[in-house]
């Protein structure tokens, strides 16, 4: 692993553990120079970013270097080198076409290691980092709150930023629920 002990990043309220399919290529080093950009956001929420891919050290290294030089974007979080696969076969990260490509997945993972969000990329889409925050966001949200989020949001079509109260399970919290929210159900 290039970057921060395996300690440092389990101290942090969640992970945003990515996969990509290799280094030096066009759409994985546009990921990278997004991510980078973005991490003190997902700081912000006590998120770590790391990546993962199954190139060598070597090339996570010369990689990293080459967008610096390139770019001038320093990338701030660790990248897994998994050159035989293991990490990547366990977790679904392989392409089915290849064996020596990892998927774009991203896992989101909370504060006691569990995998709250999957999402998974045909190797020629790209990522859309907003996005991911948003998915962290509206977790930590709904945890917080014991609400749940809707589609859209914080623009939700018909009610904006607000949340949603979730359903009623008895009649009285159904009547209870309607004195104390406004509600459409």
């Amino acid at each position: 692993m290039v970057g921060k002990s395996y300690l440092e990043i389990m101290r942090v309220r969640g992970l945003c553990y990515f996969s990509h399919p290799a280094d030096f290529t066009p759409v994985c080093t546009g990921e990278f120079v997004a991510f980078a950009k973005r991490y003190e956001d997902f700081k912000k929420l006590g998120v770590e970013l790391i990546g993962l891919s199954i190139d060598s050290t070597f090339s996570h290294i010369k990689w990293i270097e080459w967008i610096k030089d390139k770019f001038g974007v320093v990338v701030p979080f660790p990248i897994i080198a998994n050159p035989q696969g293991y990490v990547a076969r366990r977790l679904g990260m392989l392409h089915v076409e290849s064996a020596t490509h990892t998927v774009r997945a991203v896992f989101i993972v909370d504060d006691k290691g569990v995998i709250r969000t999957i999402l998974y990329y045909p190797l020629n889409v790209g990522r859309l980092i907003d996005e991911r925050l948003r998915v962290v966001k509206a977790l930590q949200l709904s945890d917080k709150l014991r609400r749940v989020i809707p589609a859209n949001w914080p623009n939700n079509e018909l009610i904006g930023e607000a949340v949603i109260v979730p359903p009623a399970s008895t009649i009285f919290e159904a009547k209870e629920r309607l004195r104390k929210f406004k509600c459409f159900d």
